[in-house]
Order: C-alpha cells, then structure tokens, then sequence
C-alpha cells in the first residue's frame, strides 16, 4: 500500500479545503468544508472508506482524522489519502488545545472522539456545558466555562444495552418496545430502563455543574430518543467530533 502524504502542523495560512473524518466504532463520519463552512457532510461503513473518492463533491487539499475503530480503519484512512495525494494529520488528545484544558490523568489516554467533540464544545457554546456524544457507546463529560474538563462517564449506548440484555439474560428479548413512564410490558420495561438509565447518568451530570449557567450539547445517532426526555432541553450538534476537528483543522495549516 501506497504511504499517505503526512502532515505537520505550522501557523495558519488560509481556507483550503479540508477533509474531516471522524472514525467511530461503527461507521466513518465524513465533513468537507472550506472557509466558508461545510459543503458536504456524511456517513460510510468502514468496509466502504474507499468509496468516499467518488462521493466527495470536491478533492480536499488537507485531511484531519480521528480513529477509535482500531488498526484496520487506520490502514483504509491513510489508503484514502494517499489516493486523494492529500497530506493527513492524525487528531490526538493532547493537555490543552482550543481553549479547552484536558483533565484526565494522563491526557493522551482521553479517546481522541471525546477530546474533538469537547473543543467543538467550546467552539459552540462559551460557558459550561454537558457534553453528551450518543453513539454505540455514550459518554458524558463535564466541561467547566473557563474550559477545564474536569472529567466524564462512559456507558453502553442504547442499542448496546438493549443486545446485552438479549444476549446474557434467559427469556429477555432484543426489545423493540416504545418509552413509558410506567412499562407494563417487557419490551417497554427494557427501551424504557435504557433510557431512564442514560438520562439519569446526563441529569446527575448536569446537577454537578448546578450553580453555573451551563447547556447540554448532544450528538450522535441517539440523540432523537434522548433529546425530547432531557430536562434542561438540549442543544442538538449534528457532529461534535467533526466541529472539533474543524476547528482545531482551521486553526493550524497541515504542511
């Protein structure tokens, strides 16, 4: 396989067009945007990273990437960019970047998802907040207004929770059941326990930051399920992680 182009980071020098990719455990997120914002944005399997050459509405000049899904989707990433001859900059968890300052003992070992969807968190929105990225896994990250993050929680998504009951339980069934105040059956008592529990974890979290004026900044695929149940209502991102590594793209060139 053909070495990518690698990339360094320098002074900013201007708006080229920029390729951001946000590899999760299930899919690969995908943003194309230039000084002006986003052109295009969207989603493939990793079994279909190659395909984005074709469906990419412009050839970006520059890529930053971030990659939770192991060495494979790392190999397919720098593949991409050697077919689009584009330099790629991998994103990593450092100790401070975008304003935000990073709290974990040891910061590199944040995942790099969390770390992007934090500074496109602080982009957004000035004072504290709940940061909550509702995928295949949830986290849910607290973020002070004068940009310590001061730590966070990690859970099954709902999907993930539902599977594991199925799964590692006699007689419970992959629950295809509606939310209730008050299930009066097994599917409902299941889709409602994976809410109520998800809920719970963002409204203790939020409670914490209680005293300060703070948003919950929700993303991921969960988000419609969530958002309508979470007291105070949400803010919505699309992409936190790709906000992020926007972002964090625009204010460094890739050499």
């Amino acid at each position: 396989m053909m070495a990518p182009a690698r990339a360094s980071l320098a002074a900013p020098t201007g708006g080229a067009m920029m390729l951001c990719l946000d590899a999760g455990n299930t899919r690969l997120k995908w943003g194309l945007r230039d000084a002006d914002g986003w052109r295009a944005r969207g989603a493939v399997g990793h079994d279909a990273i190659a395909d984005l050459v074709a469906m990419l509405p412009e050839r970006p000049a520059r890529i930053v990437a971030c990659n939770v899904a192991g060495p494979a989707v790392e190999s397919a990433i720098e593949a991409l960019a050697a077919r689009l001859a584009a330099p790629l900059a991998w994103f990593r968890s450092t100790a401070r970047a975008g304003g935000v300052s990073n709290g974990y003992d040891d910061p590199a070992r944040l995942g790099a998802d969390r770390w992007a969807a934090l500074l496109g968190a602080r982009a957004l929105h000035a004072g504290a907040a709940v940061v909550v990225m509702a995928g295949t896994a949830t986290t849910v990250d607290a973020l002070e207004a004068d940009g310590r993050f001061r730590g966070g929680l990690i859970l099954p998504g709902l999907d993930l929770m539902r599977r594991a009951l199925a799964r590692n339980t006699a007689g419970l069934p992959e629950a295809r059941g509606v939310w209730r105040d008050f299930p009066t059956n097994t599917d409902d008592a299941i889709v409602s326990g994976a809410l109520e529990a998800t809920l719970g974890a963002i409204e203790r979290m939020a409670h914490r930051l209680a005293g300060a004026e703070f948003c919950v900044l929700l993303s991921g695929g969960a988000a419609d399920a969530l958002a309508p149940r979470l007291t105070p209502p949400p803010r919505r991102v699309d992409n936190l992680v790709l906000e992020g590594l926007a972002r964090h793209g625009e204010a460094f060139q890739l050499l």
